[in-house]
């Protein structure tokens, strides 16, 4: 799915005032994208700020190590956002992802843009620059690069490589192509640094972050004869471990290693009327269609849901649809 990206191109030329934002708890493929994006256009002599509905989580702060990414409403005002002329969402075409973001893109009275990879999409009332079959909005952000004329320098580098190594689960997701190795070959002889890369990403969890993921494990349930596995984590564990809710990234994906696992389910209580619902597929069951009857979205393999309820109510509500949705797939 080639993206044609002359339109932007002409936008990023004809203006000066930049704001990129991305959606909430952003994982490193949003960070990634919005850092390698504001160095892009920097390079261009472009004016650029960075600002998300929350901060950048503690565990990818390595991500933002001069500290570019403001908060809504804390170290950016929402009336300082009325000064850019271009605002670029990255990552994300969701409404519901933007949190306090999304009333500023709906005032904005700028150009909007999205650049993204996600299947699933909202009317954000912007000009959309995607591509579903890409493994990471990082690569997207790359190509963008190549058709501005900007080299990539080390600086460029580094968050691009860590956003497609980790929306790639280090290469290891059916999303990985040879345009994958093509475009971190690139990124490597730039300057990026897989060792230091990885080093960073999973060699650096706090103490409360492994007992957090001990809990998770603990809960794991199967389902469908093994075809499904799901597990939870409550306010209590958050509080009782020290962790924070960004700490549960990545560890759904431990439940597909399972023998016989087609299907990972993770419930996040983020709210006592908020769930976060995490959703897997190794197999062909399409995780993103299913969560569209929930108001969620993503991946074909990996999706999510906002449950606006409690965690209890999510998991009655999305386990009785999954078990009738599984029964009715042949099993792979």
């Amino acid at each position: 799915m080639k993206i044609d990206w002359q339109p932007l191109v002409e936008i990023i030329q004809s203006h000066e005032r930049f704001l990129l934002t991305s959606h909430q708890r952003a994982d490193c493929d949003a960070v990634g994208s919005e850092m390698g994006l504001a160095l892009i256009l920097e390079t261009l002599g472009k004016q650029v700020a960075i600002v998300n509905s929350d901060a950048v989580p503690e565990h990818i702060a390595f991500m933002d190590p001069y500290g570019r990414v403001a908060v809504i409403g804390a170290s950016a005002p929402l009336e300082a956002m009325r000064a850019f002329e271009v605002m670029i969402v990255v990552d994300t075409s969701a409404w519901g992802q933007l949190g306090g973001m999304a009333e500023v893109l709906r005032s904005f009275k700028g150009v909007k843009a999205v650049i993204d990879h996600h299947a699933s999409e909202d009317d954000l009332g912007a000009i959309v620059f995607k591509d579903s079959t890409a493994e990471a909005t990082g690569r997207l952000i790359l190509q963008l690069a190549k058709e501005l004329g900007v080299p990539i320098t080390p600086e460029i580098a580094a968050p691009l490589f860590a956003a497609i190594a980790t929306d790639t689960g280090w290469f290891r997701f059916p999303s990985v192509t040879a345009d994958t190795f093509a475009a971190l070959a690139k990124l490597t002889a730039a300057g990026a640094s897989p060792a230091q890369t990885f080093s960073l990403l999973y060699e650096q969890h706090s103490l409360s972050r492994l007992h957090l993921r001990g809990r998770i494990l603990d809960h794991v349930t199967p389902e469908c004869g093994g075809r499904m596995m799901w597990t939870q984590v409550s306010a209590a564990d958050f509080r009782e471990t020290g962790a924070q809710k960004t700490d549960t990234e990545d560890v759904i994906n431990m439940l597909l290693t399972v023998k016989g696992v087609e299907i990972a389910v993770l419930f996040v209580e983020l709210e006592p009327a908020v769930t976060k619902v995490s959703l897997r597929s190794r197999s062909g069951f399409d995780v993103n269609q299913f969560a569209s009857q929930f108001g969620g979205g993503g991946h074909k393999a990996a999706s999510g849901i906002s449950f606006p309820g409690t965690m209890a109510d999510a998991q009655q509500a999305v386990l009785s649809a999954l078990r009738t949705a599984v029964e009715q797939t042949p099993q792979k």
